[in-house]
């Protein structure tokens, strides 16, 4: 492993720097704003993000991990999960252009047209549907049904819940059970679900900014062209998409610790208690030290787990690994910033307190600290990865 960047790689880098600095900072006052009245999870819309997008794409910064053929840079798991570093320093939800979930490259040549095309162009607007009240963490457990009609369409039943982007989706990525003898390695089949075919989303509040959806899908009719995939792979499918999400996840966790600790520095030396600023104590030494040594080990094993995942290598190990103690460090990082400013880090006129809600997510979906443990257990005692080994 080689941690040195290339002189385009710094300059991608420091392009994405700018722009957060110049394009997306100046609208967290706007966005806090907006929150407060209620309009959080309305807050960017639509329009402004296609903006942003464009003024990203006239820098370059566009299709950051779509493969070349479709238009995208390509820039590899490593770069982009550095580059989702650098945007997670703005509290404002945002990513670049000309991209589209990873298993949307899976479709057929029509579905491309249809789906995987318009959403690389920004013209269409998709969600992953897996998750379900009784199925969340334990994803073989879905329940939602689809039956096909005798050499036609399928009919689609069920719930799901807790959808990112689900309010504003044009078409939904559903995963239902098509053959319940099969189980969920044969039996679970993606669907490519629009709108427009007949399913409804209900905003959920949740205690941070993020704003899931519950989908609801009450004989919806989807032609038969629409699976993704083959019939009875769905499963598969669905765990190469959540793998992705095993490396995202940490990186922007550790971009909002970078901020929350250089918070914390500026602010422990500024405020000045009993004569001295406070940085001059050892209880804030210690803070701001525990913080800094994990958040390195954090970024390492992100960084591990995206080498692995460039050069072809199984990293679902390393990656579950980086996603818990990236999540874990993210909430001690957060609380740490918040003691260290005292009253006014508990008020709204300081981010930290929106940050420390919005970390505590990332122990819970896809794929909750409790769950991460029991992969990292089971590659261990199954043999399928050996203390020690490197690659």
């Amino acid at each position: 492993m080689d941690f040195r960047l290339t002189p385009e790689q710094k300059m991608i880098l420091d392009t994405v720097r700018s722009f957060v600095t110049a394009e997306l900072m100046p609208l967290e006052a706007e966005m806090q704003a907006a929150e407060l009245a209620g309009r959080g999870h309305l807050f960017p819309d639509r329009d402004t993000v296609r903006g942003l997008q464009q003024k990203g794409q006239e820098l370059g910064l566009w299709g950051i991990n779509t493969p070349e053929e479709y238009g995208g840079a390509n820039l590899g798991s490593q770069l982009t999960a550095l580059i989702s570093m650098e945007l997670a320093h703005c509290l404002v939800p945002f990513q670049f252009g000309g991209s589209a979930d990873n298993i949307l490259f899976h479709c057929s040549d029509e579905q491309k047209r249809e789906y995987l095309l318009p959403t690389i162009a920004g013209d269409r607007l998709s969600c992953f549907a897996i998750t379900e009240p009784h199925a969340g963490s334990d994803a073989t457990n879905i329940r939602m049904s689809a039956v096909q009609e005798p050499g036609g369409d399928w009919i689609l039943n069920g719930e799901k819940i807790f959808i990112t982007g689900g309010n504003e989706a044009d078409f939904a990525i559903v995963f239902a059970v098509t053959d319940k003898e099969k189980g969920a390695r044969g039996g679970i089949t993606a669907f490519l679900v629009d709108r427009a075919m007949g399913w409804t989303s209900r905003f959920i509040p949740t205690m941070g900014s993020w704003g899931p959806a519950r989908l609801a899908f009450q004989d919806v009719r989807v032609p038969s062209r629409n699976v993704l995939g083959e019939v009875g792979f769905g499963f598969k499918l669905a765990m190469e998409w959540i793998g992705y999400g095993r490396i995202r996840i940490p990186a922007r966790a550790i971009g909002q610790a970078e901020r929350l600790l250089q918070m914390g520095l500026e602010y422990a030396e500024q405020r000045v208690a009993f004569g001295h600023p406070i940085a001059d104590y050892q209880a804030i030494q210690w803070m701001l030290a525990d913080s800094a040594i994990e958040l390195e080990a954090a970024r390492l094993m992100v960084m591990h787990a995206a080498w692995k995942q460039d050069e072809g290598l199984d990293y679902r190990h390393e990656s579950s690994i980086a996603k818990f103690y990236g999540a874990q460090t993210a909430g001690r990082i957060a609380d740490r910033v918040m003691q260290i400013h005292g009253g006014m880090g508990y008020t709204k006129e300081l981010p930290i307190e929106r940050m420390y809600r919005e970390v505590r997510l990332y122990r819970i979906f896809e794929g909750t600290d409790e769950i991460q443990k029991r992969s990292i257990a089971r590659d261990l005692l199954r043999g399928r990865v050996r203390i020690g080994e490197w690659d």
